[in-house]
Parts: structure tokens; sequence; C-alpha cells
């Protein structure tokens, strides 16, 4: 034998115990594929197939035969299959003999007798005389539902034993698929069977008709006895005398069996009652059952028992049936209601929710409960996102909006928007993870960002769940855990599908209302006023920085993976995609203001140390702030998939674009206040003057980290400072520009540019100013002072002191500007140089006239003056001392050119270490 399925696996039978020939329900697995596949059947070692009939692969019907063992194994055994196993067991109970005349007070098994005084069969139930197969064929169950054919026979049944009873209906509904061949073996069988019971009668007369006739001979021969030997008319008729002792003897046996016969009426009276209360004991206990299972949880029981009770008495015409049966339904009718009221409480599980919609849909509870639980879930999800903002709007920040049972609605334990970065993989996916952010930081953060992330936190605890109850609602696993289908599955399924556009509706609703009280707390402008009252009612709220904005984004992007994880289609989350869109460009354009404010506080940091190029710390400290400001914005600026970016819109761009030249005016305003600082400032008390010694190899020796600098010092430092700034600063925040994805940013470099130029322009002329009009006002008092006349002088013996003194103002400013950055002396010096120059260009051309004496001492100092500065002269300062010189009167003879290049050799001696720091070996000596 091959097998081409599993084998038979007995799990239950009804009822477990029994006398012999009691009728069984054997259920189980892999009970055959038909009844021509059953080919064995025992219980308790009895070999019962001959009453085996075969219902369905999980049901057979039999009855139990005289076993020799009290207790044993159902065994099943299919062509199929094989022979298979038994995980349940049958106790036969043996019956005890009992005389007629005997009282018995245990179940005595009807049996089939034939009672001689009333002349009819006892004990036989009518259930019992009913034949298993009448037409002695396959049975053939059509798909033709119950109510069609009760609405096509109407009064009718399709049960053999009803009064009512109509063979086309039990035709159609057992027949429906067999041949017309088998229908005339099925006619030919019924024949037989009728002829049976007509020669059973027939027989039973002719078997009995030669003693009647005997009893009529014996009769007849007493009788003509009596006639001959004249008895009768002696003493009466013998048939009267012997209906008379008949009649007697009758009497007699009746007085002594009366009280027999009536306890025996009383014992089968009493026998019947029990038999029906054997027999229907699962309907006499069911009400009670129920209770019991109810206050249990054992739903799935109750509902078993349930539809068994109503496939066994739901149309039962016996009046004691119908009332226990209408206790039962009253019964089911409140649990529908319990089970209601436990499916819409919420919050609930999903796994929860599954399975009060199937008890309630296997019980056929009118309406459509998922729908209602659908209902019921969209409006807690509603509810919860109000709550959480109420609560934050009125300043409880309650452990409970965090950790509280609303969250707690699945066996798994949901995780913060923020730790959801590592599960949106595994959210394709739907498992959870653990944050390993302190849960202090919740406490820390703002109060708005607290809020996004409990809102979000609502929804994507929530909304998964909720998705997922549509789908199984839509596909009908809600219905059925097998999955079969039933025309009250497809109803319902088609039913589900019919309401996608208004599931769809409660999800936008769900979104949106997301989405607009994340508005209201964030981006209150965007909501119109009648919106606002709804979702706003931030009072006095404060802007949150970038970083917060920065994380919120993250934030939203996450969930937005999440949701999109469970493929929600996306034109449902475009409002995600939009309010991310207004999130990134509002944090961009908070971060750029917050960072001009950051950059406007600099200049507080400065502590007017200079390094070997003669910059501060300012300028990168500027740059290293907009470097991180663009760094901390990355996440901002770049696109995740499916979002626009921020540049898309040319407004964005530009407004970028205002700010980020605000941040460079920022800052070069705040250069140009340190340079104006005065001994007011409250920086700039104990304001001294920086001691020089010009000697010294480091001239940075005397500065230190709580160096105080002069307000010339501020302007050589901030000049320098300008001087980075266009060179290296810009270009370099430029390229970072570039870098970051930034467009456009050529004009914001050169804006800047331009910018720290006119400002370096504005201070190097003030600068200029401070030392050049002093160096140039003493010129002329000094060249006067003693009343000096060039027409009436004697004969030089040198360079007087004012031009002396002038050359160590000059140098003065050298040692000054060489401190801070020796990068600028020559621009410092060739302009001073140039307006010392046109001075004594001038005063020269306002003398009238010169004396021998006076051009030569005239000559020697404008010599001395030029060729000590050399090194620094310019176009201009050429032409001026050129005029100058041009001024003067030629020099009579050799002796005086003699004597000017001795008198010029003398002043080039004797200020042979002064003059050191105008050459231009100088520059490279000494170390700055």
């Amino acid at each position: 034998m091959s097998r081409t399925r599993e084998p038979p696996l007995v799990t239950g039978i009804s009822p477990n115990e029994g006398f012999p020939w009691t009728k069984v329900t054997i259920r189980g697995e892999n009970l055959g594929t038909g009844a021509t596949d059953l080919i064995g059947l025992s219980i308790c070692g009895h070999n019962c197939l001959l009453t085996a009939e075969w219902m369905s692969a999980s049901k057979i019907v039999c009855r139990v035969g005289p076993a020799k063992n009290d207790k044993g194994d159902i065994i099943v055994t299919t062509k199929s299959g094989g022979k298979g196993t038994s995980t349940v067991s049958f106790r036969l109970m043996k019956q005890e003999k009992i005389g007629i005349l005997d009282q018995s007070a245990v179940w005595v098994e009807e049996m089939n007798y034939y009672d001689m005084r009333t002349d009819r069969n006892k004990g036989i139930s009518p259930l019992s005389l009913r034949p298993a197969n009448p037409l002695g064929i396959d049975v053939h169950k059509g798909k033709i539902p119950q109510m069609d054919l009760e609405g096509l026979f109407q009064g009718m049944s399709g049960d053999f034993t009803s009064e009512n009873f109509s063979a086309t209906w039990y035709l159609i509904e057992n027949h429906s698929a067999t041949s017309f061949d088998q229908l005339k073996v099925a006619a030919i069988f019924l024949r037989k069977q009728a002829n049976k019971k007509n020669e059973g009668s027939l027989a039973y007369v002719k078997g009995g008709l030669s003693t009647f006739f005997e009893a009529q001979d014996a009769l007849s021969a007493i009788h003509q006895k009596l006639e001959v030997d004249g008895t009768e008319k002696v003493e009466g008729s013998m048939t009267q005398k012997l209906e008379n002792v008949l009649n007697r003897a009758s009497n007699t046996a009746d007085t002594l069996f009366q009280e027999v016969l009536g306890r025996k009426d009383k014992a089968d009276s009493t026998r019947n009652a029990l038999n029906v209360l054997q027999r229907f004991k699962f309907l006499f206990n069911l009400p009670l059952n129920i209770e019991r299972n109810i206050q249990k949880g054992d739903y799935d029981v109750v509902i078993n028992d349930y539809e068994k009770a109503k496939s066994l008495f739901g149309k039962t015409e016996v009046r004691v049936f119908q009332k226990v049966y209408a206790e039962v339904e009253t019964r089911i009718d409140a649990l529908r209601i319990l089970l209601m009221d436990k499916l819409l409480e919420m919050p609930s599980t999903l796994l929860d929710q599954k399975r009060y919609i199937r008890y309630l849909s296997e019980l056929h509870t009118p309406g459509d409960p998922a729908w209602k639980c659908i209902m019921a879930q969209h409006k807690w999800i509603l509810q919860l996102m109000q709550s959480c903002r109420e609560n934050y709007v009125k300043g409880k920040k309650s452990a409970t909006v965090l950790h509280g049972p609303m969250l707690d609605l699945d066996s798994d334990v949901r995780p913060s928007p923020i730790s959801r970065l590592s599960q949106t993989t595994s959210v394709k996916r739907a498992s959870s993870f653990q944050s390993s952010r302190d849960d202090s930081w919740r406490f820390k953060a703002p109060q708005l960002v607290t809020f996004v992330d409990n809102l979000t936190e609502i929804v994507i605890s929530q909304l998964p769940n909720f998705w997922k109850l549509w789908i199984s609602y839509v596909n009908g696993s809600l219905f059925s855990e097998t999955g079969e289908k039933s025309e009250q599955v497809e109803k319902l399924k088609k039913n589900a599908r019919s309401r996608q556009n208004d599931f769809k509706k409660m999800i936008q609703e769900v979104i949106s209302s997301l989405m607009k009280l994340i508005r209201g707390a964030l981006l209150p402008s965007s909501l119109v006023e009648a919106e606002l009252k709804q979702y706003g009612g931030w009072e006095a709220k404060v802007e949150l920085s970038g970083q917060w904005l920065t994380h919120i984004i993250h934030t939203m992007r996450l969930n937005y993976e999440s949701l999109t994880a469970l493929e929600i289609p996306n034109d449902l989350l475009q409002t995600i995609q939009e309010l991310i869109l207004d999130l990134r460009v509002h944090c961009l354009m908070i971060t750029l203001q917050q960072t001009a404010d950051d950059v406007k506080r600099l200049a507080e940091k400065e502590d007017w140390v200079v390094d070997n190029e003669g910059i501060t710390s300012l300028p990168a400290q500027f740059e290293h702030q907009v470097v991180q400001t663009l760094q901390s914005l990355k996440e901002t600026i770049n696109c995740k998939p499916g979002e626009t970016s921020i540049f898309h819109h040319e407004r964005n761009q530009r407004h970028v674009h205002e700010l980020f030249i605000k941040i460079m005016k920022v800052f070069i305003y705040s250069l140009e206040h340190l340079s104006t600082k005065t001994e007011g400032d409250p920086e700039s008390t104990h304001l001294t003057s920086l001691p020089l010694d010009i000697s010294s190899p480091d001239l940075l020796g005397n500065l230190h980290e709580n160096f105080i600098p002069s307000p010339e010092q501020r302007l050589l430092i901030v000049l320098s400072n300008c001087d980075y700034l266009a060179s290296h600063t810009f270009n370099n925040l430029a390229e970072q520009f570039v870098k970051h994805s930034f467009q456009g940013t050529e004009k914001i470099a050169q804006i800047s540019i331009d910018d720290v130029k006119n400002l370096d322009q504005r201070l190097f002329e003030t600068y200029i100013e401070l030392k050049s009009d002093p160096i140039v006002g003493s010129l002329e008092p000094g060249i006067y002072a003693g009343y000096f006349d060039w027409k009436d002088c004697l004969t030089p013996t040198g360079v007087r002191t004012y031009l002396k003194e002038a050359l160590v103002n000059i140098i003065a400013v050298h040692a000054e500007v060489f401190t801070i950055s020796k990068d600028l002396v020559p621009r410092v010096l060739s302009h001073i140089i140039e307006a010392v120059a046109e001075e004594m260009s001038r005063l020269m051309q306002c003398v009238s006239s010169f004396s021998k004496n006076g051009a030569l001492q005239a000559k020697l100092e404008i010599c001395a003056l030029r060729d000590a500065v050399s090194s620094f002269l310019t176009p201009d300062s050429i032409s001026s001392f050129k005029q100058a010189l041009e001024t003067l009167p030629q020099l009579p003879n050799g002796a005086h050119k003699k004597l000017l290049e001795e008198l010029l050799n003398k002043f080039k001696s004797s200020m042979h270490l002064q003059l050191t720091c105008f050459q231009p070996s100088s520059r490279s000596l000494v170390k700055t």
C-alpha cells in the first residue's frame, strides 16, 4: 500500500464511554478522502467498520461493538494514509442483566423486545430507527447553501424522519453530484428494502398458520366430545366455563402483577427521562458551562459549544430543548456585548483586537465589528495626540506622557524616535530596540523637542498596528485563523474593500493632525488662524536652536522611513515631506541667524595676542564658527530620497545669501568696533602704552596674554586681521560653501572681501593720520626754531635736531608697526614718508631765498632724510624730495659738495644704530 497522505490521527471521540452499540462520533485528522478510502476502524480492539459512516476527513460516525477490552484506542486505517494512531481512548461499560420483575437503580440499555400485552415493539428510540444511508449509495454533498434550499422548499425538510420530509430536497442536498446510474441502483435498493419488510410480515403469518389450525381443531374436538357426552346440557356450556376460568385467571394475574407492572411503567418513565438527560446533557449543562468559560476567558470553548448546540438544536421543535436553547442564546448575546466592549476598549494590542474580531465574526454578531474597531482606534490616536499637546501647553510634562500605559500597546517595547535610527531597516521589519540615550536627556531637552518626540512616538507606536489591522481586515485574515474561504468571509472582505476611501481619509486625518500639531509648535505662521486655535496655543514660545531643530528633522525623517516601511502609499505621506522641507528651511535660517549673533559676540573673546603673522585668534575663531555652522547644517542641507532641495526655490537661496552676507558684515562691523574702543570701554581700563626697546632683538617679548593694546595698536591689529580676512579667510569660507553644497557663494565672498577692504582703507587712513600729523606738524617749528633764517645762517656743522626728532618718531612708528605685523611696515612707513616728503617740499618752496650756507643746510637735511628712509620711498615721495631739492640753489663749488658729503657720512655714522631698522636686511634679521 503506497501512502500519499499522512497517517490518520484520532484526536477526539464523543461520548468517550458507553455500552456496546453506543453511537459515537470520531474526530481527528486525515481520516480518509471518502467512504471507499476507509478500510479499517477498531474501537477497544473490536472491528466497527460495518457500522462506520464516513462524514469528512475529520469526522466518522459509528457504533461501538461488544469488545473484550474495557478500554482501548480508536484506530482508523485508510488506503491513502495506512494505519493511524489515537490520542484518546474509549471505555466500554458492561451491561447488568436485570429481570423484568427486578427493581433497578442503574441505567438499563433499551432492548428491542416484544410486549405481549400491547402487541407492539417497546424501548426503541425513534432516532435509533433512522437508517444511516437510506439509498445505500455514497453521499455526495452539494454546494447549494442551506438558506437557498429552505427558501425553495418552504415548510419542508430534508430530514427523512421528519413529517414534512421532501425527497427532492434530500436528493439535491445529498446526491446532487450522483450519477443517474447510481440513482437507479438506489431505486433498486429501496425496492428490496420494501419487499423485505412485506415478506417479513407475510412469513410471520405463514409460520403461525399451522398453529392456528391446530388450535381450532383441538377446540372443535373438545366441543364435539362435550356434546356427545352431554356434559354441556347437564352442567352448562363448557366453553362458557372455560371463558370464566380464563377471565378469573386474568383478573388474578392482573391483581398479582399490578404493582409489579406499575413499578415497571414508572421505571420505564424514569429510564426514558434519564435517557434524555444522558443523551442531551450537553445542552442542559451548556448555559452554566458558557457562564463559567466566559469568566475564565475561554471564549474559543464557548464558541465551539455554541456552534455545536446551534447545529443540533437550532431548529428543534421540542419545547424543552427550545427553552434551554433560548437561554443559551441569551448568554451568547451577553457574550457578544462583552466582546464588543473589550474590542472597542482602548488601549488594546493588535493581537487582542484580531482575537475579539474573530470571536465576534464566529458568533455572527450584527454589523461589522472590525470596522467599528478601526474607527475606535482612529479616534483613540487622535485623542492621544491632542492630549499630548494639551499636557505640554499646560506645562504638564508628566512622565505618563512618555511612559504611560497608553503607549504600552503591544507586546514589544516601543522605542523613542531618536533610537529608531537603527530600527529603520528592521522596521521593514516591525521589530523593537532600545535607545542608548540616557533617559535624563528628555528632561534636559527643550519642551518643544520633547513634545515633538512624544507626539511622533505616539503615532509611530499606534499607526503600524492601525495599518496592520486594516490590511488584515481587507485580506480577510481577521475573520478566519486558517484562511478558509466562506460566504461570510468573502462578504466581509468585499465590505472592507468598499471602505478603502474611508480608511484613506482616516490615515490622512492622523498624519495631517500630526503635521499641524508640529507646525503649531514650531511653525505657527504656516497655519491659518482657525487652525491655530486647535493646534497652536503655545504661549511665550522660545525659539529653538539650530541643533534642536536638526534633531527634530532627524526624528521626522526616521518617522517617515518607519511609515514608508509599512507600505503606506506615498501620497498619504506627502504632508510629512512638506513639513520636513519647511523645517529644513526654518532650521537653516535660524542657524544662520544664531551664527550671526554668535559672530557678533566673538569680539568679546578678542585677547589681542598676535602670532608671527601679526594675526590674532579672532579670524580663526570666525572661520571656525562659520565652518562649524556649515557642518551642523550638513544633515539639514542634504536631501534624503524623495526630498526636495532647499535651494530649489529661488527665494530660499536669496535669503540664505543675505544671511551669509549679514554674518560677514557683522564680523567686519565687530572688527571696526574693536578698533574704535576708547579708554572708557570696559576692556580698555588700565590702558597704557607699550614701552618699546628698539635695540631688543625680540620686540614681542613684552606682549603676553594680559596685554592691553593702545588705540594705535588696536588699529594695527585690526588692519592685520582685515588683510588676513581678505587674502585667506573669506577665500577659505568660499571653498567651504562649495564643499557643503551651497550655491552662488562667489558673490558672498566678493562682497565680503570688498567690505573688509573698505574697512581696511578707512582704518589705515585713520592710523596714518594719527601718526603722520604729529611728525609733519613738528617739521616747520623745528626748522625755524631759534629764529633760524635760510638767508643768514652759519656754515652747517651737521643735521639739526628737528630732523633727528622726526626720524626718531618715524622709527617709533616703525617699531610699533613691526611689533604687530612686519608686513604692515612698508605700507605704513611709505605713506608717512610721503607725507613728510610732501611737507618738506612745501616748506622749501615757501622759502623766498637761500644763502649759500642755507642752501647747503637745507640740502644736507633733505638728503639725510631721503637717504635714511630710502627703503620706503615711493614714486610720490621721490618726486616730493626731487621738487624740494630743485627748489634749492646749486652749490657754488666742490668744497661745498665735499662738506655736504662729509656731513652726510657723519650723520649716518652717528645715527647708524637708529637707522638700522630702515635697512632692507634688518627686516629679515628681527624675528617677530
